[in-house]
């Protein structure tokens, strides 16, 4: 039993999956390309906190969603209070939002953020318990170009990563007109219960639009010939939509509609979107959003703010990345292969030298022959090895070798630290 517990607490937590090394490049190149791409359409990066309180998300999300109700995280602290690790990024960058007044600094904000996300949900393909999601929030804009320039913005992202995935646009309407569609539905659906899951009965009461997005085959099956909500926008609402598509449609990102794509989440209304790939078995979102106007002011901020915003979710971005993207991840620039104490000396002053002229850089200072010394430099992919003894510290050459080519050439070294470094630096720049 003493065995089997160290096991246990030597693997990680089910949902839970580390990152290791040969995969954190392509994290790496998502966050690159992401935050290169926010800042071109005017985003800036806010970081919140993890933990936030319980009500922030009842209040947000929904009491009757499925996150709040089944998937959160939520325990008591010490305090008596009732905290929660967030389960996704809007509510927490709109809390900040309203508690810092960033209402105050400009007409609109454009902020964005990357981290953990935490749901208690059935780990599958693309979809773990901890999860990773970067998502964009613009706040104080309500006009159907935001929407396009949103929808384009996630579009960009996935499109320059070389993730292959289509856009698919619905309304929900609005607080006008949406009453109204919502009884429509289920007077349709109350003739099917009998045949609708679970989960569906009880939504139809409580938030009956989650019906039209069910993944049981019967229940997609009954909601086939439902009216869509887009029939029954009211005239606000229908030039809005019909605004976005023309709008995405004059900045050439395709799109198609789907009059089943609700979301999970209540604050929703007017435009909604998905992100959606057939790579991914069940799971097909790869991302989402849509607009929630009224979020801001339910959560005590500016009446009549309105707001848009998506997210992405980075471990099926990973999933989605080009192969070109799936191969080793880049090695060393340089390894250094000393022989000698007196050579190792130099080598490690060297290194360090090297690696504040942004020259990624590492040897073996436990030393050790040179067969084995340059089997360390195969295995970290250094791009070159330096090979420096007692006698090339004698004659003030050393040879570098070109790692991919076997090409060798000799380079001089003296005491001069810096010179020596400067010098191979240059030759290392004149090399790739």
């Amino acid at each position: 039993m003493a065995g089997a517990e160290v096991i246990l607490q030597t693997r990680a937590i089910k949902g839970f999956k580390d990152i290791l090394p040969d995969e954190v490049h392509i994290w790496q190149r998502i966050e690159t390309v992401a935050r290169g791409i926010f800042r071109c359409f005017g985003f800036s990066e806010i970081r919140v906190p993890v933990l936030e309180r319980t009500s922030l998300f009842v209040r947000s999300i929904g009491e009757e969603t499925d996150i709040v109700e089944k998937e959160m995280y939520t325990f008591t602290d010490r305090n008596g209070d009732s905290l929660t690790m967030r389960p996704e990024g809007t509510a927490p960058v709109l809390r900040a939002y309203v508690e810092h007044a960033l209402h105050l600094k400009s007409k609109v904000a454009r902020l964005y953020t990357i981290g953990p996300m935490f749901r208690h949900e059935r780990p599958q393909k693309g979809r773990l318990r901890q999860f990773h999601q970067m998502s964009a929030e613009v706040l104080g804009a309500a006009d159907p170009f935001t929407d396009a320039e949103v929808m384009a913005a996630a579009h960009t992202i996935l499109a320059e990563l070389g993730a292959e995935a289509s856009l698919e646009i619905n309304s929900l309407g609005c607080p006008d007109c949406r009453p109204a569609y919502n009884r429509l539905l289920v007077d349709y659906l109350r003739s099917r219960t009998e045949k609708l899951c679970s989960d569906c009965r009880r939504r139809l009461d409580k938030n009956p639009l989650r019906v039209l997005d069910c993944k049981n085959e019967t229940c997609r099956a009954e909601v086939e010939e439902s009216p869509a909500v887009t029939a029954h926008l009211c005239a606000p609402c229908a030039e809005h939509f019909a605004a976005v598509k023309e709008n995405l449609a004059s900045l050439g990102v395709p799109f198609r509609e789907n009059r089943f794509m609700v979301r999970g989440l209540d604050y929703y209304r007017r435009t909604t979107f998905e992100l959606v790939t057939d790579r991914l078995g069940a799971q097909s979102a790869v991302g989402a959003g849509g607009r929630y106007d009224g979020l801001v002011e339910s959560l005590g901020g500016p009446k009549n703010t309105p707001g848009i915003g998506f997210a992405i979710g980075m471990e099926r971005l990973v999933l989605l990345m080009a192969e070109k993207e799936r191969g080793l991840p880049p090695g060393t620039d340089l390894f250094i292969a000393a022989l000698g104490d007196e050579a190792r000396g130099h080598a490690f002053r060297l290194m360090h030298a090297l690696r504040l002229k942004e020259t990624a850089c590492l040897m073996d200072t436990s030393g050790g022959g040179l067969k084995s010394q340059m089997k360390q430099a195969g295995k970290t992919r250094a791009g070159h090895t330096l090979i420096i003894g007692d006698d090339e510290l004698a004659s003030g050459l050393a040879i570098l070798r070109d790692m991919e080519t076997g090409d060798q050439k000799h380079i001089p070294v003296t005491e001069d630290i810096e010179t020596t470094a400067a010098h191979i630096a240059a030759e290392l720049e004149r090399g790739e």
